[in-house]
């Protein structure tokens, strides 16, 4: 009896998980940085990017340049000064120094920041359109074509989802 239970549960799994294994699934692939690159809004933010990325730079080749000059002056002259004014001159070195650093890396923060909120709402179009279009095509999985070396009935969703964005 124990033995023929444990058969008819066993079949049960076997033909019930090969029932489930088959149910109608139907998988797709977009590649998403191909899309983002064709993204309206894309061109606008990496211009607005790059001009504040440009002012950064410029700031920055300002505060190196005085930090140059400061440094060119102590070697010149720090033979003639005395251990007072060494130290003065050392301490400002250290602290253009550290104002630079600083700078730089604040710097970079805010650019990844303002890089985050000015593809946000392109991102977000996109990812709402794919939604869109596995939900009307009834697709169970969207992949990623950037990554995907193989795919076996998998249907490329690029088409739908460029119609959708009106692209």
């Amino acid at each position: 009896m124990k033995k023929t239970l444990i058969l008819i549960v066993a079949c049960l799994f076997a033909f019930g998980g090969n029932a489930v294994a088959q149910k109608n699934l139907k998988l797709g692939h977009i590649n998403s940085q191909e899309l983002l690159q064709i993204m309206p809004g894309r061109d606008t933010a990496q211009t607005i990017l790059q001009k504040e990325a440009a002012e950064i730079e410029s700031t920055l080749k300002t505060m190196q340049g005085e930090l140059e000059k400061i440094s060119n002056e102590y070697m010149q002259k720090q033979a003639e000064w005395t251990e007072l004014i060494r130290n003065t001159k050392r301490s400002e070195i250290q602290d253009m120094q550290n104002r630079i650093q600083g700078f730089y890396e604040n710097a970079q923060k805010q650019l990844q920041e303002r890089e985050a909120e000015l593809t946000k709402p392109i991102v977000d179009r996109a990812k709402k359109a794919i939604e869109d279009v596995a939900r009307e095509g009834g697709y169970t999985y969207i992949f990623d074509g950037a990554s995907l070396l193989y795919s076996q009935d998998s249907e490329d969703i690029m088409p739908q989802v460029k119609k959708k964005l009106g692209l």
